[in-house]
């Protein structure tokens, strides 16, 4: 499921303690039940179950499956460091769109834009370099690292 997100500063208020704890509670596990994490935070069942749709709602969080993509079928997994010429933004949303990509980035460093893929193999990561990301006139050039062995991915870094 394609997910844009925003990282530019936020209008929105800022997150009271219960929000926070309860978003650490479903961190630690996403399938924690509402009765257990309101027991946790101090507020009823029913409440906690308003403020987790409310920060859904809002797109403060979502809950997900987190897969590995290797017992799925999935092969190949590389980030792949783009160069633009002009705005970025554009390029950016077009990317987004593509399966096969799962993670789109603007960046200030050496590279426009990184775009985390997920690919069956080789060959379908070959295609979607050269037909669909190096194929945008916009795109100067490519630089490829490919994924050798995922050793730490984390999501549980809490609030602030």
């Amino acid at each position: 499921m394609p997910q844009t997100t925003e990282t530019a500063p936020s209008r929105r208020q800022p997150l009271d303690a219960a929000s926070k704890a309860i978003i650490e509670q479903l961190q630690e596990d996403g399938r924690r039940p509402y009765a257990e994490i309101a027991k946790a935070v101090g507020l009823s069942e029913a409440a906690t179950r308003q403020r987790v749709q409310k920060l859904v709602d809002q797109g403060v969080m979502q809950i997900v499956a987190v897969t590995d993509p290797l017992q799925l079928g999935f092969a190949r997994q590389a980030m792949i460091g783009i160069r633009i010429a002009g705005d970025t933004r554009g390029i950016a949303a077009q990317l987004s769109t593509l399966p096969g990509i799962s993670y789109v980035v603007s960046t200030a460093g050496s590279f426009d834009l990184l775009v985390e893929v997920v690919c069956e193999n080789d060959d379908d990561l070959m295609d979607l370099l050269n037909e669909q990301i190096r194929a945008l006139p916009e795109v100067v050039s490519t630089e490829t690292f490919v994924y050798l062995k995922l050793h730490r991915q984390l999501y549980n870094w809490g609030t602030r």
